[in-house]
């Protein structure tokens, strides 16, 4: 499986195939149905008209934060920094919560124009200019670990960066933000703040959509997947062997991994994120019968782990043995990252379907796509750019059934 070529999950993408803006209506995208080796074509809101009665539907509930900072030097040089994860302190809540100066690990742009010293950018709140200061502490591989202050006393940093940072909308999205992304590049059930990238196969969801769900007697759980920048780093070796996934931190609670119990071979994840973290309990199910103890040593799964690991239990019984762990360890809430790549020959353990937006050629995630649709991906690219489907964040939909 390493030794797959690029060169094999490219297609041609023009510029105008990918989504600018959204559709008018979310629900109102289109969607592409592939089930039982056809493929055909309806709107989103007729999603319950193809979703098997009794499903599981699994949201990631992140929520998109105004990530980007655009600061300038007292020399004018604009400098843009990018905020990934907290590092002091370490959880997401208590960051956001905070009052005091705060640190993140962060991508900075054009970094070479930062040499020394600290950078300021002005913001508003209440009619009142305050200023966030970022200094950088060390630098950590490709990242760099800056240190967050302000002068706005009685204020949060979540607060700060709301009114101080822009919506980090994708590289291919060629525009600033507008107020009309504040709401439109959120789910309308998004509700824990960490993800510098929106869960974009949710973006179609709306209140007329799941009350037909609740109508079909389709049950909905959620976890939480905070998407990192690691979502649009493109594949830039020739052979996936040399590409490093970005670890993501998820939390899933014990009433979610009780409904997948009792759903098993029902559950269909709404977008990649979702595929990621489910398959990722899996494997962390594996562990924990394999080690009682893991959950002392962390908990997480790194990209190529699952490929070597024995996978001769059913997902009921991997799932039993996360619940044990954490009653065992008197935990509601299961904190895990995962770095786990999905590729062609990839054996799915948790997955009846896929909901998912169009992907990018030659990113992982067209090679999640291919490792659960097979060679068919290239005919279901290939109808959806004949039948004028919108690509990537803000494009249309498409329902993938085994």
């Amino acid at each position: 499986m390493k030794d797959i070529e690029l060169r094999d999950y490219d297609y041609d993408l023009p510029p105008d195939r990918i989504a600018q803006n959204p559709v008018a209506e979310r629900d109102k995208s289109k969607l592409l149905v592939f089930r039982e080796n056809n493929i055909s074509s309806d709107i989103f809101s007729n999603i319950t008209d193809y979703l098997p009665s009794g499903s599981l539907l699994v949201f990631n509930n992140t929520m998109v934060i105004r990530a980007r900072l655009l600061f300038r030097k007292e020399t004018g040089a604009a400098i843009e920094i990018l905020c990934l994860e907290p590092v002091s302190p370490s959880e997401y809540e208590l960051s956001f919560s905070s009052m005091e100066p705060v640190d993140w690990k962060c991508i900075v742009g054009n970094l070479k124009k930062w040499k020394k010293g600290s950078v300021e950018l002005s913001f508003e709140q209440q009619r009142k200019t305050y200023t966030l200061t970022a200094e950088k502490i060390r630098h950590e591989g490709d990242t760099v670990i800056i240190r967050f202050s302000w002068n706005c006393s009685g204020k949060s940093f979540g607060e700060v960066i709301e009114s101080a940072g822009h919506l980090p909308l994708p590289p291919y999205i060629e525009r600033e933000d507008t107020d009309e992304d504040s709401y439109r590049y959120q789910t309308i059930y998004s509700s824990i703040k960490g993800s510098v990238a929106a869960p974009t196969a949710g973006l179609h969801f709306t209140g007329n959509v799941f009350e037909k769900i609740r109508e079909k007697g389709i049950d909905k759980a959620e976890i939480t997947l905070h998407v990192g920048a690691g979502t649009f780093q493109p594949v830039k070796s020739n052979n996936i062997s040399g590409h490093e996934m970005h670890s993501e931190h998820f939390f899933v609670t014990a009433g979610t991994i009780k409904a997948l119990i009792a759903n098993s071979g029902r559950i269909i994840p709404v977008g990649t994120t979702s595929v990621r973290t489910l398959e990722s309990l899996y494997w962390l199910g594996i562990k924990a019968i394999n080690d009682p103890d893991f959950y002392r040593k962390g908990i997480s799964l790194g990209q190529w782990e699952p490929y070597s690991m024995k996978a001769d239990i059913t997902a009921r019984e991997s799932l039993e043995a996360l619940i044990k762990i954490m009653q065992k360890n008197n935990l509601q809430v299961l904190h895990a990252s995962t770095g786990i790549i999905i590729v062609p020959g990839y054996d799915f353990k948790m997955l009846s379907g896929i909901i998912t937006n169009f992907h990018q050629p030659r990113s992982t995630l067209l090679l999640l796509i291919s490792a659960w649709a097979g060679e068919n991906w290239k005919k279901i690219y290939s109808f959806a750019m004949e039948n004028e489907f919108r690509f990537l964040s803000y494009g249309d939909s498409s329902l993938l059934l085994k």
